[in-house]
């Protein structure tokens, strides 16, 4: 299953093509990881899956994700043994008009 709009269960992270393609090679190894650093910090959120998108990785959860969870995330796709970190950018969630306006932030 694949959101095709912008979900509050999505993280997009910015990846370079080449983090990009090393990470989806592995992709149901490094979500099995996620998931256990996410169990370990005593967190409900897990990682149902993850795809690859032009310039980003989509991370989809089963819950909205803090700032906390984001940051761990973060960490746990650097922190695999082939990526390089400086072609990875901090993880964000979709910034999209109606996103915006479901968690009641005013767009402007």
């Amino acid at each position: 299953m694949i959101t095709k709009d912008p979900s509050r269960k999505q993280i997009n992270v910015s990846i370079n093509d080449v983090n990009r393609n090393n990470f989806i090679r592995d992709s149901n190894t490094h979500v099995t990881n996620m998931n256990k650093v996410l169990k370990n910090i005593k967190t409900d959120i897990m990682i149902n899956f993850v795809y690859p998108n032009q310039n980003n990785i989509i991370v989809i959860t089963n819950k909205v994700v803090s700032n906390s969870e984001l940051q761990m995330v973060e960490n746990c796709i650097k922190n695999t043994g082939h990526i390089i970190a400086e072609g990875v950018e901090t993880p964000r969630l979709p910034q999209s008009k109606f996103y915006l306006k479901t968690i009641n932030i005013p767009f402007l």
